[in-house]
């Protein structure tokens, strides 16, 4: 079967790695992690989770910028018109659902920043973090991929970094939205890559 994206040239050219990789991990929060909650529970969060912990570290130890958002809000008027109702009741400030897992946050070394809208990126000083480590390199994990990963990943792109997508650092509440976010994103605005892949080019490059 023909490929017509193919046809037209989308995904021929790979973004590949700079000279200096941060890590990006968006909203492994226990809001989506921990089955408590009305988003947590899927078994495809968790498969990244687990995979996102070996991935940092490995960056940690290689001394690699890794930013840690989750997502919270004072009160509902200050909440962006979500359509998903957990977000409003399971994600104010100050509430456990929006504290990070243990298992991936390192509060004395990650850059921690709270966000509000879908991105990493929007109204966040996440760009400048980057820039300031000189970063040009992002590796972007958490969840969920066809929503917050994704637009964090496009932001990534249009603010000039490389973006990576690291797909089994990445999870969604099913595994078919997931896959097809890799193939959209993949075409247009990020490589497609491995926790295996960036944990070697982390050490071949010693965190630079």
């Amino acid at each position: 079967m023909s490929d017509v994206y193919s046809e037209r040239s989308y995904g021929e050219i790979e973004v590949g790695f700079g000279e200096k990789i941060g890590i990006l991990v968006v909203d492994f929060q226990l809001g989506f992690t921990d089955a408590r909650f009305r988003m947590g529970g899927s078994a495809h969060v968790e498969r990244a989770v687990e995979n996102a912990m070996r991935l940092l570290e490995a960056a940690r130890a290689c001394n690699a910028p890794v930013a840690n958002c989750y997502m919270a809000y004072s009160n509902e008027e200050k909440c962006p018109h979500w359509k998903v109702g957990a977000v409003k009741t399971d994600l104010r400030r100050g509430s456990e659902g929006v504290e990070l897992d243990p298992r991936i946050a390192d509060h004395s070394y990650d850059y921690v920043f709270e966000k509000w809208g879908a991105s990493a990126f929007f109204m966040t000083p996440l760009s400048s973090f980057y820039t300031r480590h000189q970063v040009d390199t992002v590796a972007v994990t958490g969840c969920v991929t066809s929503g917050c990963v994704r637009a964090s990943a496009v932001d990534a792109f249009q603010f000039g970094f490389r973006a990576l997508l690291v797909e089994d650092c990445c999870g969604d509440q099913e595994e078919g939205p997931h896959n097809d976010t890799l193939r959209d994103v993949g075409r247009r605005y990020a490589d497609i890559v491995s926790a295996d892949e960036v944990i070697e080019r982390l050490k071949l490059n010693g965190g630079a």
